[in-house]
């Protein structure tokens, strides 16, 4: 214990009879966490929030009718044609409806599934959006509102006006920027709307929304269900298509398939529907990673030059240290303990540097048309982050103190004092 403490005595004697060294090598580590830091929680942040445009409006199991050729051509069900030659032109896919039969019952096993959050039902409606003489085309989508709240957070994108209209007013809409812009509407004006049977509607603006998409915006609105099915002519089991949310989705993919294999419907995954914007997403945190960890190994040279330097000036005390019985351990154990000192002052204000940064980042103003509920650039303060960097730091300057160390441990004192 009385030798423990005498080493810990010599490693601070060290450290402060150096101290502008010192603090140079702790300032090594501090900028390289407190760069690490930065980079992962902006990077990994602007991520985030460009996966969450798509992922939160995207379901993870989307369920539809869907128009394919038929898989046994007529000609081919003839037993005494199999040895002929057959030639089959422009065929014909097979007559499906729009709506999804059995929808209600469907929406009820899907909620009964533990791993399924929800399910919600649509109803999308083609219609023309009139502007004076013009006709616009467009798209309405029929919704439980309280679901896509709950489910898809709708209220993000809700530029003015209240999402919850829907459910207060009949025949209220909320319409695209887009096409607000287009036909110079806001919230509390009426809007006339032509179905494909030629049926005209009065609806009025509860709210507009803006998902960042302009041929979303530029088309789409929302209505609730039952005026959706009003417009559409139908009744109040027409549905036409069901959004899924799951708890977890990794589940996407296999509830899919025995959704397609249980029901004569189509079931479409979240991987499948944006693969492409998926494959971006590994992409760009591929590269995140790639840049911090390149950061931080650049940061460990730096740290391992100035505590190596740090340690071959103290060659001296070396060679007085084993002289006066100081063991080679013990020598390994003084410096280690230097360079874990430094590491954890150097770690800890590498912490503070990349939180306060971040801050200031934080509170940035990001001002885009396309991101209308973004005010600020996005931060990801992700405790890991600053956990990781801590520990790199403890584990790079341990290294850079041990390697050096372990070699000054090695070195006969005798010949230290000759080449004095």
């Amino acid at each position: 214990m009385r030798e423990t403490r005498l080493m810990l005595e010599i490693a601070i004697t060290h450290l402060t009879s150096k101290i502008k060294q010192s603090g140079i090598a702790a300032l090594g580590v501090m900028f390289g966490i407190g760069t690490y830091i930065i980079m992962m929680s902006f990077m990994t942040g602007l991520n985030l929030l460009l996966d969450g445009l798509v992922l939160n409006r995207t379901p993870h199991i989307q369920i539809y009718n869907k128009t394919e050729p038929t898989e046994v051509q007529p000609a081919n069900r003839y037993n005494d044609l199999k040895e002929e030659l057959l030639v089959i032109h422009s065929i014909k896919p097979k007559s499906r409806k729009g709506r999804i039969h059995n929808a209600l019952p469907l929406i009820s096993d899907l909620q009964d599934d533990s791993r399924i959050k929800g399910a919600t039902p649509q109803v999308t409606c083609r219609v023309f959006y009139l502007a004076g003489t013009n006709n616009l085309n467009g798209v309405i989508n029929g919704i439980n509102v309280t679901n896509e709240l709950r489910l898809f957070n709708f209220e993000d994108y809700i530029v003015d006006g209240d999402a919850s209209s829907l459910d207060r007013v009949k025949n209220s809409i909320l319409l695209g920027a887009g096409i607000a812009k287009k036909l110079s509407l806001s919230v509390g004006d009426y809007l006339q709307v032509i179905s494909t049977d030629g049926i005209t509607f009065s609806l009025r603006i509860g709210g507009i929304f803006q998902s960042g998409l302009a041929e979303v915006d530029d088309a789409q609105s929302y209505v609730s269900l039952k005026m959706a099915q009003q417009i559409m002519g139908a009744g109040s089991n027409y549905i036409t298509r069901i959004h899924v949310k799951l708890h977890n989705i990794d589940n996407a993919i296999p509830i899919s398939k025995t959704i397609e294999s249980l029901y004569d419907v189509k079931a479409l995954d979240i991987m499948k529907a944006n693969a492409q914007f998926d494959t971006g997403s590994d992409i760009r945190t591929l590269i995140s990673y790639a840049v911090s960890i390149t950061l931080l190994i650049v940061a460990g040279f730096g740290i391992y030059n100035i505590l190596n330097m740090l340690i071959y000036e103290k060659m001296d005390d070396i060679a007085i240290l084993k002289a006066t019985g100081f063991s080679g351990r013990n020598i390994m154990f003084i410096f280690i303990i230097q360079a874990l000192t430094i590491g954890i002052i150097g770690g800890i204000l590498g912490i503070g540097l990349g939180y306060g940064v971040s801050l200031i980042i934080d509170g940035i103003p990001f001002v885009t048309e396309a991101l209308p509920t973004i005010k600020t650039y996005p931060i990801n303060y992700d405790p890991m982050f600053y956990i990781g960097g801590l520990l790199f730091a403890l584990i790079c300057t341990f290294l850079a103190g041990y390697l050096p160390a372990l070699k000054a441990a090695r070195i006969d004192p005798v010949e230290i004092i000759r080449g004095k």
